[in-house]
């Protein structure tokens, strides 16, 4: 573990003062740095969430980002939204200033065992499985990262005996230094984010950076079925494999409809298949990265099996809502990238009304043709993407420009049979029209039920 450092009367300029900015300027601020908190929106677009940082004795410089304060500070944390070549950082960088994720900083702080998850898809999923598997077996555990709750302000709960599941973006690994879970698990890799990190190959090495300080005491774990993942494997760190489709030497892979744990020459049956309660093939493969996982950190594979069992699954990810008059709702608003979707549609049958649409991050929609040609009947389109992925989904499903997802759940509701299914899975970011990903699947959930209580209200009232 690296000694933390003194934070004491250093100039620091925390970048973006959303939940993860406002946290690490309270955490620096409280160990006595000289704090400076910089965001491009007003106090009142702000809000209440600056007033702790004015208590706390920050300087806040709203509005805009003067280069000045960029470039005379000790250290520069920016939040996870601001590009790590963003024309300011790099000023700043160029001058020697030190540039760190928040995840660096905190990463200097923590005690415990780490566990690092990262991938295009299945991050909050696999990661939220992992916590409530070591949380049932008995091990003290505290959730973090990209899941919600930003990792340095666990800092204080977290002790020698914890465990630290913490779900990592791209935009975190970028700018670390140190940083190093003691287990980390590559789920996969596919076209997202480019228009942050402009190809593929940039996107998977931020990615991979995950592995970056490992050491030959811990473990890496990594998708054998996934060739995205596969040339990232690391030479330092002990490293095991997860598999739907093939028998892997060390790691969690799947035999006569079995989960199996391979390790050191032994082979451990987990959990059958039919046991797995999420949806999905898509699903499988984050309980075989949960389990390599978890088997790693020490629990037993009988916690494992009952802790998979009774893992009713994670908000917005493919989240069944209602069954309305035959017809089942589904929200999968964290779908935000095409993988997710195509995984997304990969769990129904057919006879699917999907929602698409928002603001786009550089996606081929082309992908999505196949795929809606042999599950979907009709394809609703909502925000900026529209335009897009009108011209490169046409001719594979009806499409319907339904401009807002208000529009949209009521369009769906009047198209519908029994048997039906309707999927908000978008393919896109939501900040075009909502304030992330989680407030457009509040937002359809709350469509549904009205919905839902109309349905009731009709049928009550027809008796």
């Amino acid at each position: 573990m690296l000694v933390p450092i003194d934070l004491g009367n250093k100039r620091v300029l925390v970048v973006g003062l959303a939940r993860t900015g406002v946290a690490t300027a309270l955490f620096c601020a409280a160990r006595g740095a000289r704090v400076t908190a910089t965001d491009t929106r007003t106090a009142d677009e702000l809000g209440d969430s600056i007033a702790p940082l004015r208590e706390a004795g920050v300087s806040l410089e709203l509005g805009g980002h003067r280069e000045e304060s960029l470039l005379e500070t000790d250290l520069i944390i920016p939040s996870p939204g601001v590009p790590a070549d963003a024309p300011l950082l790099q000023a700043a960088r160029a001058k020697g200033v030190t540039i760190w994720s928040e995840i660096e900083l905190a990463g200097r702080f923590l005690k415990g065992r780490l566990i690092g998850i990262t991938g295009s898809n299945g991050k909050t999923t696999t990661t939220s499985l992992t916590e409530h598997i070591l949380s049932s077996a008995g091990f003290p555990t505290i959730l973090a990262g990209n899941i919600g709750t930003p990792l340095i302000s666990c800092v204080e709960q977290c002790s020698d005996k914890s465990i630290t599941v913490t779900e990592l973006s791209s935009f975190q690994l970028e700018l670390i230094e140190t940083f190093r879970p003691n287990i980390s698990v590559f789920l996969n890799l596919t076209p997202d984010h480019l228009d942050r990190h402009h190809t593929l190959e940039g996107y998977g090495a931020a990615k991979a950076r995950i592995f970056e300080n490992q050491t030959e005491a811990d473990s890496a774990i990594l998708n054998a079925d996934d060739p995205g993942t596969t040339p990232y494997a690391p030479t330092k760190p002990q490293v095991y494999w997860f598999s739907r489709k093939q028998r892997v030497a060390q790691g969690a892979c799947v035999k006569d409809n079995v989960v199996l744990f391979r390790h050191e020459g032994t082979e451990e049956s987990i959990l059958k298949l039919e046991d797995i309660p999420l949806a999905g093939a898509h699903n499988v493969e984050n309980v075989l990265a949960a389990v390599a996982a978890t088997r790693l950190a020490g629990a037993d594979p009988t916690a494992i099996e009952k802790a998979v069992r009774s893992f009713t699954g994670v908000e917005h990810r493919l989240e069944f809502v209602a069954e309305i008059a035959g017809v089942r709702y589904y929200n999968d608003s964290k779908a935000t990238n095409v993988d997710a979707t195509l995984k997304a549609l990969d769990a129904f049958p057919g006879r699917v009304l999907i929602i698409l649409g928002g603001k786009d991050k550089g996606s081929d929609y082309t992908l999505l043709r196949a795929p809606l040609q042999e599950k979907a009947i009709l394809a609703l389109l909502i925000g900026v993407a529209a335009d897009k992925i009108e011209n490169q989904i046409a001719g594979s499903v009806a499409i319907e420009r339904a401009e807002t997802i208000e529009r949209a759940v009521e369009t769906a509701a009047h198209a519908t049979r029994p048997g039906d299914v309707v999927l908000l899975a978008p393919a896109c970011a939501s900040f075009d029209q909502f304030q992330n990903y989680e407030h457009r699947g509040r937002v359809f959930k709350e469509l549904v039920h009205q919905l839902e209580r109309q349905a009731a209200s009709t049928t009550s009232g027809g008796r």
